[in-house]
């Protein structure tokens, strides 16, 4: 997972921009939605990061991703998405704090070393959505292994999270620009998690793999959703 030294040449030869500068975070807090299995990190992007990954996913272009949906075996999906594998990117997200919060973190005896090179953007307008899905742990060589879903919300109402866990009746407010979107998990019998509506530059990470929880991306009424996607590596 390490990055050779003076190697800043980004990996994606197709990339006509450089990523934005991330600067590394302090103070950060957890949200706590289900212990150490799910939560929420806000603003670990600040508003001028978020909407400068806009900017440069969209410079890159889209492009429309489908599925065949339940009747095939498949969850359903409707969003657009680029792929890039990026080991700078990659690196400069996890150490601008990430690598902090997962500092005293242990799957079977193993730590956490970095993110997932394979960086993920995600759009979902208006009439888009996710089904209920689970997240695979991806085996990455020389025994590295994912263990959590990073996902980075570059859109939504900044600074106003409202992620409720299943016992939290407070009212949600509306998302200035964007309405819908939410991300919701499910437990045993579809008993509802939590439900956490995009908010711009928080981070939501919970696990995946055989322990992941069934989720969704619920359909976007209103406005353009973005999303950053990786995964936390243990080794």
């Amino acid at each position: 997972m390490k990055r050779k030294m003076g190697d800043r040449k980004r990996e994606d030869k197709k990339m006509k921009k450089e990523w934005p500068t991330i600067k590394s975070k302090s103070n950060l807090q957890i949200n706590r939605l289900k212990g150490d299995d799910l939560f929420t990190i806000p603003s670990y992007l600040t508003s001028a990061e978020s909407k400068a990954f806009i900017n440069v996913a969209e410079s890159i272009g889209f492009v429309h991703q489908g599925s065949l949906g339940p009747a095939k075996g498949e969850a359903y999906r409707d969003n657009d998405r680029i792929s890039v594998n990026d080991s700078v990117l990659a690196q400069e997200l996890w150490e601008s704090g990430l690598n902090k919060i997962f500092s005293d973190f242990k799957i079977r005896g193993r730590i956490a070393v970095g993110l997932n090179p394979n960086i993920r953007f995600y759009r979902y307008t208006a009439g888009q959505r996710f089904g209920r899905h689970i997240d695979e742990s991806a085996d990455l060589g020389e025994g590295v292994r994912t263990h959590y879903t990073l996902l980075i919300y570059l859109s939504g109402n900044p600074g106003k999270s409202k992620a409720k866990a299943k016992n939290d009746n407070s009212p949600q407010d509306s998302l200035d620009q964007l309405v819908g979107g939410e991300t919701v998990f499910y437990g045993p019998r579809n008993a509802l998690v939590a439900e956490v509506p995009p908010t711009e530059g928080m981070a939501l990470l919970h696990i995946h793999g055989d322990k992941c929880m069934l989720h969704e991306a619920r359909n976007v009424i209103k406005g353009a959703k973005y999303v950053l996607r990786s995964d936390v590596a243990f080794a």
